[in-house]
């Protein structure tokens, strides 16, 4: 974690234990560095932006040559303010820069502009759902994940390996780059939920715009502090990942980590703390170097800046301006569309995917339905196809077009299914107005045969007959077999040709036979 606090000193007695390993107890802390979204560097005017050629994006400041003084880039400030309210954070009124002193070839200064003792945002929280088993086993459980804090700092430059005639170059473009570290307290207990975790602080931190959230830029970089233990004993010595740039690789990591931790561990062997490496091509981790503590670093204040003071009236006009953040979106949708929390959870994940349910929903007034088609039907297109939801085939008002005619008994789910297919397909044209998308809706419907059956006496006769001819699944049924019911209702839509309303038939089936 953080050298600047240690979260893996706080009491963990009291935490919920998670699934155990092999007997063992699985304990993960994360620390991320998210680099803001600022068009200049923190403490110049250099500029941030991605890609440039190496070394023509440092300026004297960044180099830390003789007579140069940082300045803070109030933008950075605002971004970390913005953090902190999205979290539910403390915004510290006054907090301090201080030098970390260490030796890298790629840090000009020889020593790091960061925050020690006193973080711009102290506390707050991340809440999630994390799901486990499939199928029938599928459970869903709210998690939360407790920030210790969120701190400014400047990144360092990159030492590259490759096109040097066996010499390694620097690139100082990225010195100086805002960052926001964020640093967990250690309440993850799997993979699966630091993942969880991690996918959700990627969801605030671009949501709010703080961040551009790539992941293969570096753009939002994550560090997982990883140990084990034996139920209630005391914690065990971490080993820190870093750099962890994808949420599979994140996942593979962990539980390589976790593994050969216990594989020492059992084989009498002592953990020794340090950061390490993962190797998605071995699937494995290696040391890369002991790891430090706070006092390897020599903090002190820095002397060029003073202390950031933040007035609260400058927090609440950063609050005026932030858009809705997605945990109050999803209480509205909770309030206003009556859905379950998870579905308001998983609606917000974006804006995109935001704004496609809220314009859905109000132009069919089926606010469930609408929900469980863009987490099913539309997820699993989109996620076959590898779309964003912004280039859906299918928008809004023809989605809402569908399930009204579900709503109204006109079609049924299977058949809502189809015309979803057909309109997916291309059978459809983008940015339709809600009566355009209806009445393409209803063509498709009537082209294709689609329409349920309302004719009650002509499903009654279909009904009888099929009674009459399954006369050894009605005695079941009436013995109290109710298995026996599904295979008339089977019998029956195959006569209807899978017209007939399915609620209808079971209905009036039940009734026939009591």
């Amino acid at each position: 974690m953080s050298e600047t606090m240690n979260p893996f000193e706080t009491q963990q007695q009291g935490r919920p234990t998670g699934p155990l390993v092999h007997g063992y107890e699985v304990i993960i802390g994360f620390e991320t560095h998210a680099q803001l979204s600022t068009a200049s560097k923190i403490f110049s005017r250099a500029s941030t932006a991605f890609g440039a050629e190496p070394n023509t994006q440092a300026c004297a400041v960044d180099l830390a040559l003789p007579g140069t003084l940082p300045v803070m880039n109030k933008g950075a400030v605002e971004r970390a303010i913005e953090f902190g309210l999205a979290v539910n954070a403390h915004i510290a009124e006054r907090s301090i820069f201080a030098r970390k002193n260490y030796f890298y070839p790629d840090l000009p200064k020889g020593y790091q502009i960061s925050q020690f003792e006193i973080p711009v945002v102290q506390g707050g929280v991340v809440e999630f759902f994390l799901e486990t088993g499939k199928g029938a086993e599928l459970a869903r459980e709210k998690k939360a994940v407790r920030l210790v804090r969120a701190h400014l700092e400047e990144d360092a430059g990159k030492s590259l390996h490759e096109d040097f005639i066996g010499q390694t170059g620097i690139d100082l473009n990225r010195a100086g780059t805002p960052l926001l570290e964020i640093v967990t307290e250690p309440d993850m207990r799997s993979s699966a939920e630091a993942v969880a975790y991690a996918k959700e602080l990627h969801k605030i931190v671009t949501w709010i715009g703080i961040c551009d959230g790539n992941m293969q830029e570096g753009s939002f970089r994550c560090d997982a502090n990883v140990s084990v233990r034996k139920p209630g004993q005391p914690l065990g010595t971490r080993r820190e990942i870093k750099n962890l740039n994808s949420f599979k690789f994140m996942q593979q990591a962990i539980d390589y980590e976790v593994r050969w931790q216990i594989e020492q561990i059992e084989d009498g062997h002592a953990i020794e703390q340090a950061t390490v490496l993962f190797n998605p091509d071995t699937g494995e981790t290696r040391a890369m170097r002991t790891k430090e503590d706070a006092a390897d670093y020599r903090y002190f204040p820095d002397p060029d800046l003073p202390p950031l003071c933040i007035s609260e009236q400058w927090v609440e006009q950063v609050r005026a301006q932030m858009a809705e953040l997605p945990r109050v979106m999803a209480e509205r949708f909770v309030r206003d569309y009556a859905l379950p929390e998870y579905d308001a959870t998983q609606l917000t994940q974006s804006k995109a995917i935001a704004a496609y349910f809220e314009e859905t929903a109000q132009a069919c007034g089926q606010a469930k339905l609408a929900s469980n088609w863009i987490m099913g039907e539309v997820s699993r297109r989109l996620n076959t196809e590898d779309r964003a939801i912004d280039a859906a085939p299918v928008q809004p008002a023809q989605l809402a077009a569908v399930i009204a005619r579900v709503a109204d008994g006109t079609i049924s789910n299977n058949a809502a299914k189809q015309v979803f297919e057909a309109l997916w397909s291309g059978e459809s044209a983008a940015h339709e107005s809600a009566a355009d998308a209806a009445t393409r809706v209803d063509a498709l419907i009537e082209a294709k045969g689609l329409k349920q059956m309302n004719d009650t006496g002509a499903l009654e006769k279909i009904v009888d007959e099929v009674i009459a001819a399954n006369a050894k699944n009605v005695a079941e049924f009436k013995a109290g077999n109710d298995k026996a019911l599904n295979a008339l209702v089977g019998q029956i839509m195959k006569g209807s040709k899978g017209k007939a309303n399915p609620q209808q038939v079971n209905d009036l089936l039940r009734s026939k036979l009591a």
